[in-house]
This record gives C-alpha cells, structure tokens and sequence, in this order.
C-alpha cells in the first residue's frame, strides 16, 4: 500500500470532474487512483467500483479470519455542475469592505466538494494508508446515489461485512441514525360529469380536501409513533394533480407524497396503512389507492445502530465528534440491514447561512477532509488488529 496518496491533489481533480449527468470519467479517475496506488480495482456489473485489502478479494474477504470493514460513499452528484474553487472564507461570508476573500484558503468550493467528493477522498485516503493486521477493510463506491441508489442497494446485497462507514457530510459527527425516504401517490378516483350538473358526477378533486387533511391525521391514528433517536415520522403531501377540462367535473386527482419514515416502519406496510386510514374519509362511492412512485427501484429504509457498538465508540472515539442522527436519507439504509453502520465524513448540509450540499454554496474545509481520513484509518486500525 502506498504512502504517496495526494489527497488535495485527488480531491481538487474529483471537484473538477463533472459527474451529474454520468460517472464515467469520475469513475476513471478513481480507478486511475487506485491502480496507481497498485490496488487492483473492480468494476460490478453496475458500475460500482469495489477494491479489498487483507484479502484477495472482496468475496474472499467475507471469509478471512478477523473481521470485515466496508468504506462506502458515492461518485454522482446533483446538477448543475459547479467548478473547483480554494478561498479563505466560505461562500456568503464577505470581508468589513463587502468583498469575498479568495485564495489558497481551508475552504474548497464546487458541485460535490462535500457531498461526497470530500467524504470520497477521506475514505480514500485511509483505504490506502491502513495497514489491517487482521481481517479486511473494502472500499465500495457507488454510482446513483442520489437518484435510484440501485448501486449502494446491490453492494449490500453482495459484500457481506462486519461494520460499515458510509461518507457523507455529518460536520465529523457519528451519525448511527436516520429517517428513511420514499415517494408515492394517492390517487382518488370518481366519476367525471358536465360542470353544469355536478352532482351528476363525483369530483375527486373536491374529495381530495378531506384526504388532505386526514393526510395529517395519520400519525395519531396508524403510524408508528415517535421513535427514541430520529422522533416523529412526517408524511408531506407536495404534488396535487387533477382534470382533463374547465368545464368538466374531475374524475381522478392524485396527490404525491413525501415519507419520512422511522423505524420499524417499511415502505412495503406503509401503503397499506396509509389506505386503510384514508378511505374512512372517502365517500363509499368513490375510490382510493396508495402506491410508491418507482416500486421496482429501492427506497432507504429508517436505520438506528446501536450507540454503544464497538464501531461507534471507536470512530467516535478517533473522531471527537458528537453522536447523533443523520438528517437525510442515505444508502446507510441497506448496510445497516446487515451489520453495525454509521455516517461519517467532512462537510455539512447547512450551516448557519443556509443550505450547503445541494446548493450553489457547496463548499468543505480541506483540514475537515483531512480529519476524517486520519479518524477513519485510526477505526479501521483498532478494529483490525
């Protein structure tokens, strides 16, 4: 394993590497690092990118003696792209004379210099650093976070390991927890009539009030109540679509939805129960169905590891930060069905400004980068040993 791994140099080439609409070149350029660094890298029949070191393999690792850890984190990023920028200050902070202040600073600005290029070079930096004594540590980076997350879904299916560090930007926090995120529809169902003669017909659209409303119901009624790390569940109506005609009375409406769900909620009960309580609103005359918008792709489920496992003591321990939830959804979700997973890494969501991942503002502090790598290698020494 090489000592020679440039993470500034790695991280400013990966800000500089457009990869919102295709990960191709990203994936080359992480490739490219890797082979340098005389790893031999895989490439999954999805595009994900696998490397182990302690075992041959990563189908071999399951099997070593010791234990297994994961590293993951992603390679996409949310458009649009946003070049690679070094300053002293972060983005919206201004000098006494009105002027940002830029340069050879702490801060890197760009489309994913937090989310996840920065938790990228952390990992990657202690990938190639630590020297496991025992067991194996993989490095696993997927390829549609932030869309389908099909990738991050298929490598928990796959590698099978004893702990698990997905890098995303928790400001260095351990991060055991988080709300899990799908989408889905209410579509109510009437039957349609001449505007002129409205009770001739049945107007879903004049139906969806009370749907509405009994929307914000549901948790006193069938949801699972508030969970002791991420709190209450929140269900958010956010599309309302309805009519062909002005002057005809609506037979559908579909109302689009955003679940936030805790645990032990799952998206596969959650449609069921969500019908169930709806229809006591509906007239018997009319229709109802809930269903999930993309069913056939995965949905990151609610996860809470324990916060007294080794893994999160340890990390903690190296990391100095707090322990706490996540506050967005992750493919955390997939790993955490299978062993002890946490959230790790430099950058933030928000800071005191406003929005930070996702945003024009996207910045991370490069000692930031730097930290977390140094405490990821550290974890993975003492739990390998």
């Amino acid at each position: 394993m090489t000592g020679g791994f440039d993470l500034a140099a790695f991280h400013k080439r990966a800000v500089e590497t457009d990869s919102t609409e295709s990960v191709d070149e990203m994936r080359d350029v992480l490739l490219e690092t890797l082979e340098s660094a005389g790893v031999a890298p895989a490439v999954d029949e999805l595009g994900n990118v696998v490397a182990t070191v302690g075992a041959p393999d990563h189908a071999a690792a399951a099997a070593a003696d010791g234990a297994h850890l994961l590293l993951n984190t992603h390679i996409d990023t949310v458009p649009p792209h946003l070049p690679y920028e070094r300053r002293t200050e972060r983005p919206g902070d201004e000098r006494v004379d009105g002027s940002a202040d830029a340069g050879e600073g702490d801060i890197v600005c760009g489309r994913g210099a937090c989310d996840a290029k920065g938790p990228l070079a952390a990992l990657l930096d202690a990938f190639l650093t630590v020297e496991p004594h025992d067991g194996a540590v993989t490095l696993a980076v997927s390829i549609d976070e932030e869309t389908t997350q099909t990738g991050g879904a298929h490598l928990a299916e796959v590698i099978d390991a004893d702990g698990y560090i997905v890098g995303e930007p928790t400001g260095l926090d351990v991060c055991t927890a988080a709300k899990g995120q799908f989408e889905g529809t209410v579509t109510i169902r009437g039957e349609s009539a001449h505007a002129a003669d409205p009770e001739s017909g049945l107007n879903a659209i004049r139906a969806a009030a009370p749907i509405l409303q009994a929307m914000e119901s549901y948790e006193e009624t069938k949801g699972p109540g508030d969970h002791e790390t991420l709190g209450r569940p929140i269900l958010t109506p956010s599309m309302v679509e309805g009519g062909e005609a002005t002057n005809q009375v609506p037979a559908e409406c579909t109302i689009t939805f955003d679940r936030r769900s805790v645990p032990p909620e799952t998206s596969d009960e959650f449609c069921a129960d969500l019908a169930d309580h709806l229809r006591e609103w509906l007239p018997a005359s009319m229709g109802l169905d809930v269903s999930l918008i993309r069913p056939d792709t995965p949905f990151p489920e609610a996860f809470a590891t324990d916060p007294d496992a080794e893994l999160v003591r340890t990390l903690q321990d190296a990391c100095g930060g707090a322990v706490r939830p996540f506050g967005a959804a992750t493919e955390a979700s997939y790993f955490a069905q299978h062993g002890p997973t946490v959230v790790f890494g430099p950058g933030v969501l928000s800071d005191d400004v406003g929005a930070v991942a996702h945003s024009k503002r996207e910045y991370v502090r490069l000692s930031d980068v730097r930290t977390a790598a140094r405490a990821v290698r550290e974890t993975v020494q003492r739990l390998l040993q």
